[in-house]
């Protein structure tokens, strides 16, 4: 598959740079802008960028501004970052389209995370098949499971679960973003299902499942 092009908006060069170190390790190609008006100039000249990432405070024209030009004519995933948590700012880019609303300051690691998940989403970037994180051996295509070379039996929604914490590994995942993301949004379970289900999985990975970190008050973390 060819490298995906990210355009990056920011009037902050160092800001920019930082993104653009984290995204090219990836391997996407990075285009930069660093105000809207050029953003928007940019955007328009190149017909294949797979998504932006915008933020929100600069000169000329401001990210909203930016944003409602991009979404006139075209769905291309955006990414908002912002200086502000203001909920009313928040509510206003998931009205104009913003498909993830990002707060500075950021881990550059997270922000590339999202890049990632929204791409896959987009199906603009193919998930691997096969996933090796320690261990852990786990075949979405077979839909088979092994720990140190030994098949492991998990049931349909473990094997989806601990697909969901190796895809996302070191990242704090809450249980709310867990059962949107296994269980889909109009599953009315609570947070019980969740962590019965760690447990089960965990048991099943035996030494293994310790990857598998509890953070308190708020969900779980893979992580070896």
């Amino acid at each position: 598959m060819d490298k995906l092009k990210i355009l990056v908006v920011d009037d902050e060069a160092r800001m920019r740079k930082l993104v653009k170190d984290f995204l090219v390790r990836k391997d996407f190609i990075v285009i930069e802008a660093e105000d809207g008006a050029d953003a928007v100039d940019q955007f328009f000249s190149d017909k294949d960028i797979a998504l932006v990432i915008l933020d929100v405070m600069m000169p000329k024209m401001d990210g909203w501004q930016v944003c409602r030009e991009i979404r006139s004519r075209s769905k291309v995933p955006i990414i908002m970052l912002t200086a502000k948590s203001d909920e009313r700012d928040e509510l206003l880019g998931f009205e104009l389209g913003v498909d993830e609303y990002i707060s500075k300051p950021f881990s550059p690691k997270i922000l590339v995370a999202r890049v990632e998940a929204i791409l896959r989403r987009s199906n603009l970037l193919t998930a691997e098949s096969m996933l090796e994180i320690g261990a852990i051996c786990l075949d979405k295509a077979a839909h088979e499971v092994k720990v140190n070379g030994q098949p492991v039996e998990l049931s349909f929604k473990e094997f989806e679960l601990l697909t969901y914490f190796m895809e996302n590994q070191g990242i704090a995942l809450s249980r709310e973003k867990i059962l949107n993301s296994v269980w889909n949004y109009d599953y009315f379970g609570d947070a019980r299902t969740i962590d019965t289900h760690v447990k089960k999985l965990r048991s099943k990975l035996g030494a293994e499942g310790e990857y598998i970190k509890t953070i308190w008050g708020m969900g779980y973390k893979f992580e070896v």
